[in-house]
């Protein structure tokens, strides 16, 4: 998942007493109507909330009609979305089911202006706003340093986005951290990425630490093994290693908790994320309890002596839901008022 260019706050409109949230991942669609709520702690008010499946509808401009029905339209639209979005409203990803376009969603849908967002700088908008309810502490302190916090998560690609705090008010810093080379630390690791790499010259983060990467890995620890995978789906690889069904699933779900915990202990160190590491994403909600009970904290911490900066630093996973509409909306009210 990549960065984007947000239109310049100059050019942002006037905020409409409600307008479009929509946060686009290589799955579902979430689509929320929201208005700025006037709580400078939760500035977003969602009024109208959906999820909906990508499989399902022809684009984003389907799906929004679908949303609005017959009922009065908003004149704005903010679109979190994986990808990069270029200087004419068209986003270039490898992880949507159908082309994105700005431009083509107004005329479509009849909205005034659509305005994209990197979807992962949308969720560190809304890191402040996390409902602790919603939160499983794995290690370090509970209360966090002021500092930079690092959003990330692993879903259809892996995301990832630094907030940073000012004295002019926060900052985000999108990033391109799913498109490094993947490091590999364990012998089955290594047999892993030689395995992934007769396919092709690069093997990236995302490409283990993601729904389509766990599937790169269950696949290999089967041809390691000389078996054939009879699992097709990220979903089904989680389930069966969760429910020890599958040897082969809970070993690749093994090796995606411990490359996990190795690539976040990069990051933190990388950003100085002083401030905490958010997880979030489409898969790790569903392996809460699995990623807990596995080698990932060891593997965050296996840094050398910088370990113990990082046991310094707390490590959560925060429910995705509503996050990449609220950010988005968060967004866009902070560009408004600029």
């Amino acid at each position: 998942m990549t960065a984007s260019h947000p239109a310049p706050a100059h050019v942002l409109s006037r905020v409409a007493p409600s307008f479009l949230a929509a946060d686009v991942g290589g799955t579902h669609v979430r689509v929320a109507r929201v208005q700025a709520s006037g709580d400078a702690a939760h500035p977003v008010q969602v009024l109208e909330y959906r999820k909906y499946r990508n499989a399902d509808h022809a684009g984003l401009s389907a799906i929004l009609s679908d949303f609005l029905g017959e009922g009065p339209r908003p004149t704005h639209c903010v679109v979190a979305s994986a990808g990069y979005a270029r200087e004419d409203g068209t986003v270039i990803t490898a992880n949507l089911p159908w082309p994105l376009s700005a431009r083509q969603v107004e005329a479509d849908v009849g909205l005034q202006r659509v305005y994209i967002v990197n979807d992962f700088e949308a969720v560190a908008y809304a890191a402040a706003q996390v409902d602790a309810s919603g939160v499983l502490h794995l290690c370090g302190p509970e209360t966090a340093a002021r500092g930079p916090t690092l959003v990330v998560g692993p879903g259809t690609g892996l995301g990832a986005a630094l907030w940073i705090p000012t004295a002019h008010g926060p900052v985000v810093l999108p990033t391109e951290a799913g498109q490094p080379t993947l490091a590999a630390s364990t012998e089955l690791e290594m047999a892993i990425v030689r395995h992934m790499q007769r396919d092709r010259a690069h093997v990236s983060i995302e490409h283990a630490i993601s729904g389509p990467g766990l599937m790169n890995l269950y696949r290999a620890v089967c041809a390691l093994q000389g078996q054939v995978p009879t699992l097709a789906s990220p979903d089904a690889v989680t389930a069966a290693a969760m429910a020890d069904t599958d040897a082969h699933a809970r070993q690749a779900l093994d090796v995606f908790c411990g490359l996990l915990g190795s690539t976040i202990g990069d990051m933190a160190l990388f950003y100085g994320a002083h401030g905490g590491v958010y997880l979030a994403g489409g898969i790790l909600p569903q392996i809460r309890e699995y990623l807990h009970a596995s080698t990932f904290v060891e593997r965050y911490l296996q840094k050398g002596p910088m370990g113990e900066a990082l046991a310094r630093i707390p490590v959560k996973v925060v429910e995705h839901g509503q996050l990449g509409v609220v950010g988005a909306a968060s967004w866009y009210l902070q560009q408004s008022a600029a």
